[in-house]
């Protein structure tokens, strides 16, 4: 691509796209919001990198923790997988544990130490690499359950103590996996047995964070995690994570747990952190999320529905997973007639992601959603 506005972007042939991958997540409010883009260019012109204090530091915190239910501290980092890994080094300090508890097929970035337990099989058996490359000798260190399976985790964490597990680490939506959402008891079963036995409750909202709601998982559901890692969303496109949640658990970075990064918390990121959430803070944008994304479910999905046996979507929020009849969804793609309904649509100038996830925004248009509809109708027709 060479240009990206709104919900379009332009390949080297200058053909435009209605653009539905939205950089995997990220751009909630669409390409080049003004607002962020005006926040950026103005931090931009004045420093890039300072390797000291500056006062988006604070102000881009506080406007996420305005939002954030639990959110008492936050430390800046710069991707999901790195605050994925200090969120558990925190955990790990907190409880002498070293082990963790994750969910089949969930992903949390490409680290060894998470990228891993990625098939429905690994489930409560040692957990197989995710890719070529990694190192096993870390493995040892998860325990793998399954994602709204309230006994397993009952079982896994009634034996906490001897199996050494110091937190649990969950997608509150299973956002890589088939967009599943939590049953109405998974979430605060976890919160319960995290409290009993003495395990540290993180949540992995990198991808649903601040796209499901302005306060994130917690808000949504009603479930307070001790910690909860956030990116994507949060900057408006730009490159930046958080860790965010009690303060008892992030003021350890005061008293010997190490977190460092040179471009952690640098203000081009965090300009545009502060500018998104401020924009976030709009109950109007949200209700507009929700208006496009149930639209796109209904007409997109509609479409789907005329032909039998082409599957549906599955759909938390603005956030949709394509699902084929009676298949599976995976992490790099999925099943059914998905690759024809992606190549297709490429054609017809309707940008969408291997993996069959959809990420709408405000920047979407009823016109463009009714004309990916017809789109698709055409195409399933003539396939």
């Amino acid at each position: 691509m060479q240009e990206a506005r709104g919900a379009y972007v332009w390949d080297l042939d200058g053909d435009k796209y209605v653009d539905y991958v939205g950089a995997w997540g990220p751009l909630v409010l669409g390409h080049g919001d003004p607002r962020v883009l005006s926040a950026v260019s103005d931090v931009a012109k004045r420093m890039q990198v300072v390797g000291t204090g500056h006062r988006l530091e604070y102000l881009a915190a506080e406007a996420v923790l305005e939002a954030v239910p639990h959110g008492e501290r936050l430390l800046w980092s710069n991707t999901g997988t790195e605050a994925v890994q200090v969120a558990l080094r925190l955990a790990r300090a907190a409880t002498g544990r070293r082990r963790v508890l994750k969910f089949a097929k969930s992903y949390h970035g490409w680290h060894d130490t998470v990228y891993a337990g990625m098939s429905e099989d690994d489930c409560d058996r040692p957990a197989a690499p995710g890719g070529a490359g990694q190192s096993t000798s870390v493995l040892d260190d998860l325990v793998v359950a399954r994602f709204n399976d309230v006994r397993l985790a009952e079982r896994l964490l009634g034996e906490a103590v001897e199996r050494d597990i110091a937190a649990v680490l969950v997608d509150p939506v299973m956002s890589n996996a088939g967009v599943e959402a939590p049953s109405p008891e998974f979430l605060s079963t976890l919160r319960t047995l995290c409290d009993r036995h003495g395990v540290v409750l993180v949540f992995d909202e990198v991808i649903a964070g601040f796209r499901i709601a302005r306060g994130g998982a917690a808000e949504k559901y009603g479930v307070l995690p001790d910690l909860s890692v956030f990116g994507k969303a949060m900057a408006g496109g730009f490159t930046q994570s958080a860790v965010v949640g009690r303060a008892e658990l992030v003021d350890q970075v005061t008293a010997g747990v190490v977190h460092a990064g040179t471009f952690n918390a640098n203000p081009i990121a965090l300009a545009a952190v502060e500018a998104t959430m401020r924009a976030l803070a709009d109950p109007s944008v949200y209700k507009l999320l929700e208006q496009n994304s149930s639209e796109f479910e209904a007409l997109v999905g509609g479409a789907l529905a005329s032909c039998p046996g082409s599957g549906r979507f599955n759909r938390v929020g603005s956030l949709l997973q394509y699902v084929p009849a009676g298949g599976a969804t995976g992490l790099h793609g999925t099943g059914g007639i998905w690759t024809t309904i992606l190549e297709g649509m490429l054609r017809r100038g309707f940008l969408f992601m291997p993996s069959g996830k959809v990420f709408v925004s405000t920047a979407h248009t009823t016109a463009d959603i009714e004309a990916t509809a017809e789109a698709l109708d055409r195409l399933l027709q003539t396939s």
